[in-house]
């Protein structure tokens, strides 16, 4: 059942460092580090692909290096890039991972910033199934309205839409309420724990569920060590994290959220589809760095 899907999101460099010994203030630490294709749409679009969907990847790259390199790793995957060619650099973030595998990230958005709504629609004039579009987009007042208006095009010509939140800091300084109007023509939303608990001013996941719930078509909230949690209309359904080491948190998220979705193109009912997305996140968190 394939299905034509087009993945709105960041054009990222990915540098992954995981100190091996304590920080050495002024001097060298030692350090696993691994540069890679980042983004967090990216992610998304190369588990959707994993579902055997056609996946278009609609962004803005810097006239350099590292967006060959992101170019190159999404026509790897077999995802084709859309990309909108703006002078100045690529966006980059540095990951710093902890011997649990959680991260920190310093970002630099680079020209993504700067992606032009007219470039965006141009992309979408030809027909497409599902629309999924990076939080990070809706995060950033440069580029909202672009994922506003993408979000409503979608929807308008009958196609299924969705949104992650992707990054805490930002959506608090923008606002839950801001986040939430933004996002209101997608048909489906991801997020983590932090996320829905900050998106719905609740201190228990269940209830946030319910909340968001109540707003979204489909709503799935990953919890971490513990799976992650779903609800479609009345339905309520969880699954938990597949066993497995865990070296590197990065990309987790995205690899439950794109697989989910491709499943659900597939037409595997949300139960199903959570537990393959379980899976696909106990593959990324084994290895340093987002894996495509």
């Amino acid at each position: 059942m394939t299905r034509r899907v087009v993945v709105l999101g960041d054009v990222m460099l990915d540098v992954a460092v995981q100190p091996t010994a304590a920080l050495a203030l002024s001097s060298d630490t030692p350090a696993n580090i691994r540069v890679t294709r980042g983004g967090s749409g990216a992610n998304v679009a190369i588990a959707l692909r994993a579902s055997g969907h056609e996946v278009l990847y609609v962004g803005a790259g810097g006239r350099d290096r590292a967006h060959d390199v992101f170019v190159s790793a999404l026509r790897d995957a077999n995802v084709t890039p859309l990309l909108e060619s703006i002078e100045g650099s690529t966006g980059t973030v540095v990951s710093i991972v902890a011997s649990d595998g959680q991260r920190s990230m310093l970002t630099d958005r680079g020209v993504n910033s700067r992606l032009s709504g007219t470039f965006v629609t141009a992309r979408l004039e030809e027909p497409f199934d599902h629309l999924h579009v990076s939080g990070y987009l809706l995060l950033d007042s440069a580029t909202r309205s672009i994922g506003v208006g993408a979000l409503a095009l979608a929807r308008s010509r009958g196609s299924s839409t969705s949104v992650d939140v992707c990054s805490v800091a930002p959506l608090r300084e923008l606002t839950p309420p801001k986040f939430l109007e933004a996002a209101a023509a997608a048909s489906m939303l991801f997020s983590n724990e932090e996320e829905a608990l900050t998106l719905t001013s609740k201190d228990d996941v269940e209830n946030a569920l319910e909340v968001l719930g109540s707003l979204f078509d489909e709503v799935v909230i990953t919890v971490g060590a513990r799976g992650a949690l779903g609800a479609r209309g009345a339905d309520r359904f969880r699954a938990g994290a597949s066993s497995g080491s865990v070296v590197d948190t990065t990309g987790a998220g995205d690899a439950v959220t794109g697989t989910y979705l491709g499943e659900r193109l597939n037409g595997e009912e949300p139960p199903a589809a959570l537990e393959a997305a379980m899976l696909a996140a106990a593959h990324v968190v084994s290895g340093l760095g987002s894996l495509g």
